[in-house]
């Protein structure tokens, strides 16, 4: 990493704190043309390419969740924010490789891209180590395309359908089953493939009542996430900005 606290810029402390400002006040209208208090909505800041003094920059305006796609920038831009003082609530959620699960472990309190019974016992084995379970989301794959990652609803798959992956979450007593995320494929629009989410989840509440998180929504759609009861939104380019090209 480039930037600490130290060195972030004044303007770029300022341009944080107003998109900062514009996305609460986004999630705060959704939530009340559809009645939810705005409290039931966590927004995730994604930080994935960003220095470690934006997260840092956007804690001190009192973000406490922020997210992160890839491993080998998670782990250092972790450590360099605890290194600072500072502990935030981490969200991994991009694809997982299990052979990364062991490092996610250690900094991450909520994964949302479990997607295999594989990677579920992965995780499982790997948090055993933690003191506190680590919250794990199922991703749901909502148009069936396995290139895009998530569990199959109402697949019989033992591997990847939606239930064997709940069930290999459940069973691991390192891990806590806390909902579902999903992402909308590419070509559908967002209404449809968040009311296809909201039936999803529906269903899967009536088996797993404690698992109440949903996890849909980014820059773009959050608003129509949340109308269908997304609980977390994950909130990259309209809290900073365009993100630098990843080499």
């Amino acid at each position: 990493m480039t930037d600490s606290s130290a060195t972030v810029r004044p303007d770029r402390r300022a341009e944080l704190a107003a998109g900062l400002a514009q996305v609460r006040a986004r999630i705060a209208d959704a939530c009340a043309v559809v009645g939810r208090a705005q409290a039931d909505v966590t927004m995730i800041a994604v930080t994935k390419t960003y220095p470690a003094g934006d997260a840092l920059a956007l804690a001190g305006l009192g973000v406490t969740d922020l997210g992160e796609n890839r491993d080998q920038e998670a782990a250092g831009k972790a450590a360099e924010v605890a290194a600072a003082g500072v502990r935030p609530r981490w969200h991994f959620i991009g694809q997982l490789q299990r052979n990364k699960a062991r490092s996610v472990v250690r900094y991450a309190d909520v994964v949302h891209s479990v997607d295999s019974v594989r990677l579920a016992r992965a995780l499982g084995s790997a948090a055993a180590e933690r003191e506190e379970p680590l919250d794990a989301l199922v991703q749901v794959s909502i148009d069936g395309d396995p290139a895009r990652g998530g569990a199959l609803p109402g697949s019989a798959d033992e591997g990847a359908g939606l239930e064997a992956v709940a069930a290999a979450v459940a069973d691991a007593p390192a891990l806590r089953l806390a909902g579902l995320m999903a992402v909308a494929p590419l070509g559908w629009e967002p209404e449809r493939a968040f009311a296809r989410l909201a039936e999803v989840a529906e269903a899967f509440r009536t088996l797993h009542p404690g698992a109440t998180s949903l996890s849909a929504g980014m820059s773009g759609d959050l608003e129509i996430a949340i109308r269908y009861g997304a609980t977390h939104v994950r909130v990259g380019s309209a809290l900073l900005g365009m993100r630098p090209t990843l080499r």
